[in-house]
């Protein structure tokens, strides 16, 4: 196998093992146990767990930068952008429900650990924050547009925090319908 696609894979595998057991709590020999690497192979790739993070989060960026452009192009309205973020916490609820938000989880373990790459897994939050101004401002309210932007990512934050405490879906799809709700109000 190329380099290249074993490291894609090293990537993929540390992604979803920080996310289901946290940062902290997953050793190189997680990683490579779930890729099937002797230690000798995984170290080629990555000198450090760090090293590994970073990828991690480069490509959450990248992933999250390809779903937001899919949302430009599907939804024709700043407003119908707006809620294919909002109805993220439906698309996902299921790992929402066991796991948490993904960025969410991630920059608050990163946080108690006092980490250096906590700026880093904080630009997700930044790009999701940057668009969802973007929108807003083409909404209209363009004095607005950052506290609204924030306004609907603590939203996403406060759902996947009690969704992933109470595993209550009918709670999601209600807390769903009130943002569409509140967002209509905005619409020209």
């Amino acid at each position: 196998m190329p380099a290249a696609a074993t490291r894609d894979q090293i990537v993929a595998a540390a992604d979803r093992l920080f996310y289901h057991h946290g940062y902290e709590h997953t050793s190189f020999a997680d990683i490579a146990g779930a890729v099937g690497l002797s230690r000798g192979n995984f170290y080629y790739h990555f000198k450090s767990k760090d090293a590994i993070l970073d990828a991690v989060i480069d490509a959450r960026l990248a992933d999250t930068r390809r779903v937001l452009e899919q949302w430009e192009a599907e939804a024709p309205t700043p407003a119908g952008r707006i809620m294919r973020y909002v109805e993220i916490v439906l698309t996902n609820r299921a790992d929402i429900q066991d796991y948490g938000c993904p960025v969410g989880t991630l920059t608050t373990e990163l946080a108690k650990l006092e980490h250096s790459m906590l700026g880093q897994a904080g630009r997700l939050f930044a790009l999701f924050r940057a668009w969802l101004r973007e929108q807003f401002a083409l909404l209209g309210p363009a004095d607005q547009a950052d506290e609204l932007a924030m306004h609907v990512l603590a939203f996403s934050q406060g759902v996947a925090v009690m969704a992933n405490a109470f595993h209550d879906e009918a709670f999601i799809r209600r807390e769903v319908d009130r943002m569409r709700d509140w967002l209509s109000t905005y619409e020209k």
